[in-house]
């Protein structure tokens, strides 16, 4: 009986937390369009989606366009990546 009770716990665990995921990788609209429009143009689409999102959530920012304009966000700019180079695409 034993097997049986952790093996379901296990399942329910496992099932619940898949269920959940969805909602704790959702962005804000506001990061989502903003990064939408910045990685339109990307090689890397989901790439560039998943770390601008990430940035826009720390930094509440977003430069505009497709490329370039670091300096309308600071944060963004300055985060960087464990080998030094810019986090934010």
């Amino acid at each position: 009986m034993k097997p049986f009770v952790s093996t379901f716990m296990l399942i329910t665990f496992v099932l619940l937390s898949y269920s959940l995921l969805p909602i704790t990788m959702a962005g804000s609209s506001f990061c989502d369009s903003k990064c939408a429009v910045r990685c339109s143009k990307a090689r890397e689409h989901n790439r560039c989606l998943e770390y601008c999102g990430m940035c826009c959530e720390e930094c509440h920012c977003v430069p505009s366009g497709t490329y370039g304009h670091k300096d309308e966000c600071p944060c963004y700019r300055d985060k960087k990546n464990s080998r030094g180079e810019p986090k934010c695409p």
